[in-house]
């Protein structure tokens, strides 16, 4: 592990990320409980707010990677940090009179998606930019590493600051991490230089990324399976969620327990993935994915407060280790000049279906039931996990592994 912090400013972008991330463990509960708590909040308005973060990151994020491939990854990604802060603090502002207009949610909120569909393309390249090819899925683990040990730490300080203080205050801390993230990635935006003048257009830009992204089938395949997971998993989570902890639990505190197992989970997929490689990475990651399927129905006719943690932290993990396995895919499979607009469709694609669970869960939940819209979910998954696997290019993905590389025995 030293000899990833040996290369210049990998030190200040993990950094950057446990400062961003401490408030990413402690965004979803408070405001989940922040708008539930409103005269006017409810779970339906929870769920279209948060969906119109989704909506919003969905359209801009084409336009995002070919802004990050043309003019730099890392500027990008410092200034969108600092973007996103001016509209979260813009929130926190009418939150502390107790009176948050429609217009101010959806502004703060679609705001924050418009940076995330930026953001995202552009972070996926700044790693390679700091460290050679072969260090990449260890900088890549690491770099899960830090994000998800703060994201554990935010999760469970949550709890407290929104039961204790309210949800302003942990959404105004949640502000000023992004702010000060940006600030430090901000000082070495000279790292990816912009592009050299080109007679493209954006729309050309646009095309040539679709195409490298169709090129790919296996991306293909596996982004448009993970679509149908991430929705059932955003409407689960992010909606019924918090609901099911009002109802049956201790709410807020409740929920930062069960969010932190998660957050656990994730830390431990992280040092897994720094220690395992596969000789066909797909396979197995994918399937261990299944975990998400018994995380939604632990929450149906809900299990006990600790089976539901630990469901949500065998799903961390292995949500964990397939992203690091993802991210180590596209940066050596995907060509370097395409990166961030392929990554760019890779979000795309992948969260499609997110604002659709975010819309529909409470909907649904009214006419069918939470326990039957669970159980929906959870098959839901299990039948895009097994679909993808049945993809004879996903189950054969196979990486580049140079001899010289530590660790390149293959499991």
């Amino acid at each position: 592990m030293n000899e990833i912090f040996q290369y210049k400013y990998v030190k200040r972008h993990y950094a950057a990320r446990t400062i961003s991330n401490f408030g990413n463990g402690i965004s979803p509960i408070a405001l989940a409980f922040g708008i539930l708590h409103l005269p006017n909040g409810s779970a339906s308005l929870l769920g279209w707010i948060l969906g119109s973060t989704t909506i919003a990151m969905i359209i801009v994020s084409p336009f995002g990677g070919v802004l990050a491939d043309k003019y730099g990854r890392v500027r990008m990604v410092a200034l969108c940090d600092i973007w996103g802060a001016v509209g979260l603090f813009v929130q926190v502002a009418y939150f502390a009179t107790g009176n948050v207009p429609l217009w101010v949610l959806l502004f703060a909120n679609i705001n924050f998606g418009i940076m995330w569909g930026i953001w995202w393309p552009a972070f996926t390249g700044v790693l390679p930019a700091l460290m050679p090819e072969e260090a990449l899925q260890k900088g890549n683990a690491i770099n899960a590493l830090v994000s998800n040990g703060a994201s554990i730490v935010g999760a469970a300080v949550a709890g407290f600051l929104v039961s204790a203080f309210g949800s302003t205050a942990a959404l105004a801390i949640d502000a000023t991490t992004f702010l000060i993230a940006g600030l430090i990635v901000f000082s070495f935006r000279h790292v990816v230089p912009a592009r050299m003048k080109s007679d493209n257009t954006v729309l050309d830009d646009l095309v040539h990324g679709w195409k490298v992204f169709l090129s790919f089938r296996w991306i293909v395949i596996v982004v448009g399976g993970f679509s149908f997971l991430f929705l059932c998993w955003a409407g689960a989570e992010n909606v019924l969620g918090p609901l099911i902890a009002l109802k049956h639990f201790h709410g807020p505190k409740s929920w930062a327990f069960v969010l932190t197992a998660e957050s656990i989970g994730f830390l431990v997929g992280s040092f897994i993935a720094m220690r395992i490689t596969f000789k066909y990475p797909m396979r197995a990651t994918i399937l261990m994915n299944a975990a998400l399927s018994l995380y939604i129905w632990s929450l149906a006719r809900p299990q006990s407060l600790i089976f539901i943690a630990g469901c949500a932290f065998i799903w961390g993990a292995a949500a964990d280790l397939l992203g690091t396995i993802w991210g180590t895919a596209l940066q050596r499979l995907v060509p370097r000049e395409s990166l961030s607009r392929v990554s760019a469709f890779d979000a795309m694609g992948t969260l499609l279906f997110r604002p659709v669970g975010l819309a529909i869960a409470a909907p649904l939940a009214g006419l069918i039931g939470i326990d039957h819209t669970l159980e929906a979910g959870a098959v839901l998954t299990l039948i895009a996990i097994f679909a993808m696997l049945a993809v004879p290019e996903v189950r054969n993905v196979q990486f580049a592994i140079k001899d010289s590389e530590p660790g390149s025995a293959l499991n």
